[in-house]
């Protein structure tokens, strides 16, 4: 009874820094996207982060498109890796956390680029009708999905796998609950949709 108590404690870990980590990845994403807009004279017109949608920025003018188009995946990756940097030194304990939420984005950021070179969807359909070659797409992409994995290898004590045989931090778990809680809320709250 107490192993199956502490597997839904894990399962409950899990869902809940999967489900942070997915509004996270698309919140710095959409970051890059908005930061490479105004740097490039690009005027926004919608973000659209919504805990049901994928995100998007809409920017017209949109004077750089290839420009605006590579920073959702550069920021929505560099943003992630220079937090679990701070989270290393500040709050240690809480390292695992940080560094799950860098692989997710690295991965996500990585295999959607690369990924979607071959049918051309998303950002790297924009990347490739605004000039960018298909090589420069996996160039990014292949290296930062490795060190998404790279980032995850050696987690899973942290999150109850091996040795942890289901034994997690149920403060933790409380934690990442609330939080997710309080982003789904206030992206229901702003969001247009």
């Amino acid at each position: 009874m107490a192993a199956d108590h502490f597997r839904i404690r894990q399962q409950l870990l899990i869902l809940f820094l999967v489900g942070l980590s997915w509004l996270g990845m698309m919140a710095v994403h959409e970051f890059g996207h908005v930061a490479h807009a105004m740097l490039s004279g690009g005027r926004i017109q919608r973000v659209v982060l919504h805990p049901l949608a994928i995100s998007r920025t809409d920017v017209s003018p949109n004077p750089h498109p290839q420009f605006v188009a590579w920073g959702g995946a550069v920021w929505g990756t560099v943003i992630p890796i220079a937090l679990l940097a701070v989270v290393r030194v500040a709050a240690r304990p809480y390292f695992y956390l940080a560094a799950f939420f860098a692989g997710f984005c690295c991965l996500a950021n990585g295999l959607y680029l690369a990924a979607g070179s071959f049918g051309g969807i998303g950002d790297a359909g924009d990347l490739l009708r605004h000039g960018a070659a298909r090589w420069e797409l996996w160039l990014f992409g292949v290296p930062a999905s490795i060190l998404g994995l790279w980032l995850w290898n050696g987690l899973g004590p942290q999150v109850g796998f091996g040795s942890a045989m289901g034994q997690v931090d149920s403060r933790v778990a409380a934690g990442l609950a609330l939080a997710l809680l309080v982003i789904v809320a206030i992206e229901l709250l702003f969001s247009g949709k």
